[in-house]
């Protein structure tokens, strides 16, 4: 089901307006990017799409019980557990039996090129490792809306290219995907583009 924004608007009590009369329609098998400048709401408008804020105005359509799962750009793990670990979590967690989990884990971490750290710990992983990590461990929890927030913004250039080509990658047909950023590389990995500058007022009350 599509997640669909309606005349959506929002502000922090009688602060300006971060955005307003947003209508846009979220479609499963796409990877969105969110950009805007600096306080457009970037971070805002994801913590809508999560439930965890209220609009000020609007309404965002979906169902009722849809999941949600964020990356933050700040990867964080478990220091002494295993790459594979992390990944295997959310099967478990699901239901899955220890060996079936593993092996979705290490299909996921090939998938995203981290097979050669499957046993290594977390601690030990790199900034786009660990980066990419996450993004593995939340394909594995299955989410029907995944929100990734700036994930290139703590790497260097070389590292952050592989963030975004995993990031390209990212799309399935029953998962909605947002990833705000303001790195054009990681704008132009994904398949489409939600500018929050068109939807910020132009006159404040």
């Amino acid at each position: 089901m599509p997640v669909e924004l309606t005349a959506l608007g929002h502000r922090f009590g009688s602060e300006p307006w971060l955005f307003r009369a947003m209508d846009f329609t979220f479609r499963e098998g796409a990877v969105y990017a969110l950009t805007g400048p600096s306080g457009s709401g970037k971070s805002t408008l994801l913590g809508i799409l999560a439930g965890w804020i209220a609009p000020t105005e609007g309404s965002v359509v979906t169902r009722r019980d849809r999941s949600a799962t964020w990356v933050f750009q700040n990867p964080h793990g478990v220091p002494g557990r295993s790459a594979l670990d992390h990944v295997a979590l959310p099967r478990l967690a699901r239901g899955a039996a220890p060996d079936v989990a593993d092996e979705e884990a290490r299909h996921l971490l090939d998938r995203f090129a981290l097979g050669h750290v499957a046993s290594r710990e977390f601690r030990a992983l790199s900034g786009g490792e660990a980066q990419r990590l996450m993004l593995a461990r939340a394909i594995a929890s299955d989410p029907e809306i995944l929100l990734i927030d700036e994930p290139t913004a703590q790497l260097d250039p070389t590292t952050g290219d592989t963030v975004n080509a995993v990031i390209g990658e990212l799309s399935r047909d029953d998962t909605v995907v947002i990833v705000a950023t303001h790195d054009t590389r990681t704008r132009d990995a994904c398949s489409a583009v939600l500018d929050l500058g068109r939807f910020s007022p132009q006159v404040e009350e």
